[in-house]
């Protein structure tokens, strides 16, 4: 009687393996991005800037960008359709030091540009944002064609 062992995640990385051919199969390979392999280990895997949170009621959209240390004078924000751009600039926090005295600098600084797609088309002459200890608060009204109509049930 022979005994064969089996590596407890063969199967889940066949399961992988599977998954990612057909994504390549159908050209959609981008899709796999927040669940690549560095996906949770810091300084490996980039992370898009700055982290968001989006939610929504019947009448808007609403978005929270944690952006400490960005001028917000420097922001630039473009709503078209249901795309939004957030732009804007991040300045370095060790401006004068030598880069010999630099022991770990884990915070990002430069340029950056970030475009989300909506879960619906928004009312770009109503938009309003607010910038506030670090974190730009938005409320996009959606148009009157995305919003939830109640439909009547005629009993009969």
């Amino acid at each position: 009687m022979a005994i064969y062992w089996k590596h407890p995640f063969q199967e889940l990385d066949a399961l992988r393996h599977e998954f990612e051919r057909i994504l390549d199969e159908f050209g959609a390979r981008q899709w796999t991005h927040p669940f690549s392999k560095t996906s949770f280990l810091p300084g490996l895997s980039a992370r898009a800037y700055p982290l968001m949170n989006m939610s929504e009621d019947q009448e808007n959209v609403y978005l929270h960008a944690l952006a400490p240390g960005v001028n917000p004078d420097e922001l630039e924000i473009s709503v078209v359709g249901d795309t939004l751009r957030l732009a804007g600039k991040k300045e370095a926090l060790l401006s004068g030091i030598k880069p010999e005295a630099v022991h770990r600098n884990e915070r990002n600084a430069g340029r950056f540009v970030r475009s989300i797609t909506l879960p619906v088309e928004v009312d770009n002459s109503k938009v309003t944002a607010e910038y506030s200890k670090g974190i730009l608060s938005m409320v996009l009204p959606k148009v009157e064609e995305a919003k939830p109509k109640q439909v009547a049930i005629k009993v009969s």
